[in-house]
């Protein structure tokens, strides 16, 4: 519906035009034969077709594409095969949406945070969510249309310097069911967290019964989700007990962004149906810089940091310098670190990161209120070594991703502090050496000193976009609060009385 009153705004009738217009040519120059796909299948696709299975159940689950929110199916070798689809206006993305904008989080995009304020309350509002998101014993959901405006009013998106604003998806007769909305100003109380943790857990009991039907009706319990929905970690790290999943690939996008790689795949099997499938073990599929970029970035900033009394040091010996990371992390110091190529999708995992001590319990506050300036109820992943994950995590499983929140040992709690969520879970990622050796070695390092296999990941930004390149580590080093940044073979350090 968007989609099309922006088209007729430009006078854009087709997709050729609007190829057209984003690359400033006249649209007789676009002679490219074009091929669509259904929005689902491409969701679809992007996991199946890249993932380790040559046959598994499929699932998608999101807002709305294509007037469809939901789709599941079966992957076979390269072949897809669909069976069941939920359509507008019932959406699983819709309800989260709908009540992460009561709960006062107006920002586009912002479910992220209902998911992690749940862990903090008690799902006591059950009966409302009942009535809110329908389930049945089929394992079908329906919205209770009543409650939201999506459906007969529409909701704008607009842009507000630069940010996305939604208009509100819930209606008054949500507002007359829990009571007032959150205003975004407005501090959290005990009824705001106890709302939170009911929409989780109604968002899972909905996902794990459309998913463990799935499993039933397609006869396997080996799962490739994707959709934007499969960003909730939660959910998904429960998907084995509650649903059943013996087997999960979730890739490292999966939501519209990976849904251009399902089209793309799916294009490459209509002309070639035979094509080999090629696996999606790492993310590091984005821009990638060499020494001479780095010296570059440095030398323009080099006022800057002898104003901040900033050392630089180059490195010939990689091993050198990832011991000089691991030391200052184990003394308490906070180290932005980029090296080697960018990672696809919304997660960092150790290339474009900010890695700190697990162990330090005041940690997470120090970088929720000095460096990510975000909200203190926040947590932060802990990336733990493949080979020792199953010595920290109840059900440990391989999570490249970080795509899934598991349950910390209950022994191991207080040993890491810092990645430990307030309901006991962490949202890990497991590093394998094979596939990201440098990321590796790096937690290796930290663990020959202190003894623990992990460190404390977040992603290398400052309530924007993830850096990419060194300019851009370089300014958020500067006007944050770490203590070191590792840029490539460079490292770049504040005097420890700073």
């Amino acid at each position: 519906m968007l989609r099309d009153r922006w088209r007729a705004r430009r006078g854009i009738t087709t997709i050729a035009d609007g190829i057209a217009e984003i690359l400033g040519v006249d649209p007789s120059l676009i002679s490219a034969r074009l091929r669509g796909f259904e929005h689902h299948r491409c969701h679809l696709a992007s996991s199946f077709l890249v993932s380790p299975f040559a046959e598994a159940t499929l699932v998608s689950v999101d807002g709305f594409g294509d007037f469809t929110s939901a789709m599941r199916g079966h992957g076979q070798g390269n072949t897809i095969r669909t069976s069941d689809q939920v359509y507008f206006p019932h959406s699983l993305g819709t309800f989260y949406l709908a009540m992460t904008q009561f709960l006062g989080f107006a920002n586009y995009g912002d479910e992220y945070k209902v998911m992690g304020l749940a862990g903090h309350g008690a799902p006591e509002m059950m009966e409302a969510m009942e009535q809110i998101l329908q389930l049945s014993e089929a394992g079908k959901f329906k919205l209770n249309l009543s409650m939201f405006r999506h459906h007969t009013e529409g909701l704008a998106l607009t842009w507000n310097n630069g940010t996305p604003e939604l208009d509100a998806a819930y209606s008054e007769a949500l507002v007359a069911l829990l009571g007032p909305a959150r205003q975004p100003e407005e501090n959290l109380t005990d009824r705001h967290l106890a709302i939170a943790a009911s929409v989780q857990r109604q968002y899972e009991r909905a996902l794990h019964g459309y998913v463990a039907t799935a499993l039933k009706r397609e006869g396997s319990t080996t799962l490739c989700l994707s959709g934007g929905c499969a960003m909730n970690s939660s959910a998904n790290g429960k998907l084995t007990e509650e649903a059943g999943v013996e087997h999960l690939y979730i890739p490292p996008a999966p939501g519209d962004a990976g849904g251009a790689v399902g089209a793309a795949l799916l294009g490459r099997l209509a002309l070639d149906p035979e094509a080999k499938r090629v696996e999606m073990r790492r993310a590091d599929l984005g821009p990638a810089f060499d020494a001479a970029a780095v010296t570059s970035a440095v030398s323009e900033r080099g006022g800057d940091l002898a104003d901040a009394r900033c050392s630089v040091r180059r490195f010939s010996d990689s091993g050198k310098l990832i011991r000089a990371v691991a030391e200052r992390i184990a003394g308490g110091g906070v180290v932005g670190w980029s090296r080697g190529a960018m990672e696809w999708g919304p997660r960092a995992l150790g290339n474009r990161s900010i890695l700190a001590d697990p162990r330090r319990a005041g940690m997470r506050e120090i970088l929720n209120a000095k460096i990510k300036l975000r909200e203190p109820f926040r947590p932060f992943a802990p990336s733990v070594l493949r080979e020792a994950a199953d010595d920290w995590f109840l059900g440990a499983v391989d999570v490249p991703f970080m795509s899934q929140v598991l349950m910390v040992r209950p022994e191991m709690r207080d040993r890491i502090p810092a990645v430990v969520h307030v309901d006991g879970t962490g949202r890990l990622q497991t590093v394998n050496r094979e596939d990201c050796p440098l990321y590796h070695a790096q937690i290796r390092e930290f663990q020959e000193i202190t003894g623990i296999p992990m460190l404390l990941n977040t992603s290398f930004n400052e309530n924007e976009p993830i850096v990419a390149t060194p300019t851009e580590a370089l300014d958020c080093f500067l006007r944050t609060g770490m203590d070191m940044l590792a840029i490539e073979d460079t490292l770049i350090e504040r005097p420890r009385d700073s």
